[in-house]
């Protein structure tokens, strides 16, 4: 008896369930342009279009030689500024405290200038955000670039995980929900796929009283477009 009252319950969500009509276009997961924060000349460019990169990786770097010597300076001078730190802790009630409050500051200065100096040197590599395929890049070695004015010298997006991002009328708006059932085609193939909405969009495109979804959908190449339906559920 169970059984059949569940079977029931079933057919009876399928007789109320309607399907909505979505255009898509396939973006990628995450996609990101990126740029220099500092200025100065292009020294190497490890990467062009088409390379697949691993969250880290050095893709470019600026000429750096006069902020690595600097550098080296603050970094012998923290080495003594440590040691005559130490030398004056161990002695520290028998000397004047004025006298020691100044050996700390120089340690204390000594620190904050390494990181200083390491934070300019980090800034001179363009690392990737996330694993992924570099698609557009606009730098060479030689170029100068400048971090005052930012431009962008590559593109970068996921490389294999795509979302789609579907379109349908804003009269529907409050039947679709996050989990509801998508089938769609891409354009020029006839084979039927399926995922489910993740996210909905809080707004409606007043240009074309469209509102906009996600799905996700991995595999496919971003910029292809397509159509199917959502399957709501008038309940």
């Amino acid at each position: 008896m169970k059984k059949i009252l569940m079977g029931l319950m079933l057919l009876l969500n399928l007789a109320n369930a309607q399907e909505i009509y979505a255009t898509f276009n396939v973006a990628p997961l995450k996609d990101a342009k990126l740029a220099f924060i500092s200025s100065g000349i292009v020294n190497k460019v490890n990467v062009d279009i088409g390379s697949y990169v691993k969250k880290g990786d050095i893709l470019a770097q600026l000429e750096n030689s006069d902020i690595k010597a600097m550098l080296a300076i603050a970094k012998t001078a923290l080495k003594y500024a440590k040691k005559d730190y130490e030398r004056q802790l161990k002695i520290k009630e028998l000397i004047d405290e004025a006298k020691f409050d100044v050996v700390a500051n120089r340690y204390e200065n000594a620190k904050n200038q390494l990181a200083y100096q390491k934070a300019l040197y980090d800034k001179t590599f363009l690392r990737a955000p996330f694993n992924g395929i570099i698609y557009a890049k606009e730098i060479e070695k030689g170029d100068a670039v400048s971090g005052m004015m930012l431009k962008t010298v590559f593109k970068i997006q996921s490389k294999n995980r795509r979302k789609l991002i579907l379109s349908f009328d804003q009269k529907n708006h409050q039947l679709i929900k996050v989990g509801d059932l998508f089938s769609y085609k891409i354009d020029g193939n006839t084979k039927i796929y399926q995922t489910k909405i993740t996210k909905i969009y809080p707004r409606i495109n007043i240009n074309n009283r469209k509102m906009s979804a996600e799905a996700q959908a991995n595999g496919f190449i971003a910029g292809l477009i397509g159509d199917g339906t959502i399957k709501v559920s008038d309940k």
